[in-house]
């Protein structure tokens, strides 16, 4: 049980990139190039990271890089498959190298975020209401 709690960070992260990935490419292909800034959708990326990484009981940023690697090639085949593209495959494939960057982004962030905290909560506690220490 525990060996099959850990592949749920990939396994959420993996499904999440796909997720995000295609919503990009069905439903945002002009919107941020019509406001001049064409990879702004990129940040999205950030979401799958930070959800996975949330998730994942430990190693809470390689699990989430892990799922992001699987699905990278995943998202390439299929969108050659199915879809036409305007760019060529190496810009395709630098692109897609960029969300794993800041799919992985996302996770540091969360743990970031999570540190921040933890260490705020402990500053807390070690000091009274007041904010001053104890005499």
């Amino acid at each position: 049980m525990r060996s099959e709690r850990g592949w749920t960070g990939v396994i959420c992260c993996f499904l999440l990139f796909i997720v995000v990935f295609f919503s990009l490419l069905l439903h945002m292909k002009g919107a941020f190039r019509a406001s001049g800034a064409p990879e702004l959708g990129l940040l999205f990326f950030l979401i799958p990271g930070a959800v996975a990484s949330f998730i994942s009981p430990r190693r809470r940023l390689l699990r989430p890089l892990v799922g992001a690697i699987l699905a990278a090639p995943l998202c390439m085949v299929l969108m050659r498959l199915f879809f036409y593209s305007e760019r060529s495959f190496w810009q395709e494939l630098a692109w897609l190298f960029s969300a794993v960057f800041w799919c992985a982004l996302g996770a540091l962030c969360f743990l970031f975020v999570t540190t921040l905290l933890r260490l705020k909560n402990r500053d807390a506690d070690a000091h009274p209401l007041d904010g001053h220490p104890k005499d």
